[in-house]
């Protein structure tokens, strides 16, 4: 059997043509530079580049120990890309990126609705120019709608979609996700979309216009709460660390900081209350089943944080896991990555970078594992521009100038 090593990478020979920035996009580019396509970054001279090469603290650092324009939030999301430095507003830098455009398998965009047109880069002029052509417009609001003109960020997206009114404590503000989720799941959704489109190209040979907005997306992720709201006609509320649906599960406080422990079912409710010392309160009619749990659940909650208060952390894992029920720590993000599963399952990765002082940058490993065409961390994230020559090079076309 052929080593997975020496198998070509999924999208080995996929040319994608990165029209996006900040991070719905370059969530979705990198997914598929990561399994091997050819993904030709393009940034605006006038800029400098992607928004986030600026958006520090935090830059890796060049040889001298000073800060390069590899800020933190771009490494994050644009590894396995090279860079080109294209100013669509002149005739030259047009030309180069329909040029490319002509060569790729993809165009993906996040541009505001209509804001391609007069380059003549948009997906209505691209996709009749080259009929099996996979372009994915990402938007705040989407191509159509009331609100398609209006400018997209995470933030909007968390808080026109709901998902800020179901985030933080319940006598606390609406609140957002500690990282832009609504950006990288609509990421995540781009990139299936564009694989989906992709097998029906190679089907028919036949590309199409995928139309994303970060706000759709977001309402998509609402899951069970949303369908909670669609069946009831009840409005979610927060609560905090709680579950809708399941109790408990939720954050305690230990002794020593907190645990989370979440009871999934009626027999690990009758285990976990054994292991605590309370088998009395499994066989109490309020509390036997979780639908009678839900209904009582002011009445068991603090029955509960009492018994969890007087123990450390490490005794309340150690008994739970004996037993099979689950619970776990809360790590720092330090713990997290520095773990012995994050250790396990390379979890960070170090990519080489010969324009940084230390030789590679440490990122985020992609999380998926094939067992035939794996993830291949082919180059770092790369500094504004510098691909730009091999680029053109490649597609025997003459560089803009920057």
């Amino acid at each position: 059997m052929t080593d997975a090593s020496d198998t070509p990478a999924a999208l080995e020979g996929l040319v994608v043509l990165d029209l996006s920035r900040i991070l719905a996009g370059p969530t979705a580019t990198q997914l598929l530079g990561d399994f091997g396509a050819t993904v030709i970054k393009i940034e605006n001279p006038k800029t400098g580049g992607d928004d986030t090469r600026g958006w520090g603290p935090n830059y890796a650092l060049d040889a001298a120990g000073n800060p390069t324009d590899l800020s933190a939030y771009f490494m994050a999301a644009n590894r396995n890309k090279q860079s080109v430095a294209a100013d669509l507003s002149t005739n030259e830098g047009r030309e180069f990126v329909r040029a490319l455009a002509a060569r790729a398998d993809v165009v993906i965009e996040n541009y505001k609705p209509g804001g391609l047109e007069k380059y003549g880069i948009d997906h209505a002029a691209l996709c009749a120019a080259h009929p099996g052509l996979v372009y994915c417009s990402i938007s705040g609001f989407g191509q159509t709608g009331p609100n398609r003109d209006q400018p997209g960020y995470d933030l909007m997206a968390q808080g026109y979609g709901g998902i800020m009114s179901l985030t933080g404590d319940p006598d606390g503000p609406p609140t957002k996700t500690g990282v832009g989720i609504a950006d990288v799941m609509c990421g995540m959704y781009a990139t299936i979309g564009i694989l989906a489109a992709l097998r029906h190209r190679d089907r028919t040979g036949e590309g199409q216009h995928i139309d994303l907005s970060l706000v759709d997306a977001q309402m998509a992720w609402l899951i069970n709460e949303g369908t909670n709201f669609l069946t009831s006609g009840k409005d979610p509320v927060r609560r905090g660390n709680a579950h809708p649906n399941i109790v408990p599960y939720d954050a305690f406080a230990c002794a020593d900081g907190h645990v989370l422990i979440a009871v999934g079912n009626d027999a690990q409710f009758a285990r976990f209350c054994d292991a605590l010392g309370l088998a009395e309160m499994a066989g109490d009619a309020r509390f036997r089943t979780n639908v009678a749990r839900i209904e009582n659940r002011d009445a068991l909650i603090p029955q509960l944080a009492r018994a969890v208060a007087l123990l450390s952390r490490d005794t309340v894992l150690n008994l739970l896991h004996a037993v099979k029920v689950p619970a776990g720590p809360i790590h720092t993000v330090r713990e997290a990555l520095s773990s012995d599963q994050a250790q396990a399952r390379g979890s960070v990765v170090h990519v080489p970078a010969d324009n940084t002082a230390d030789g590679h940058v440490r990122l985020l490993a992609n999380p998926l594992k094939l067992s035939r065409t794996p993830v291949k961390y082919r180059t770092a994230p790369p500094r504004f521009g510098q691909d730009t020559a091999a680029v053109g090079a490649r597609f025997g076309l003459r560089p803009p100038k920057a």
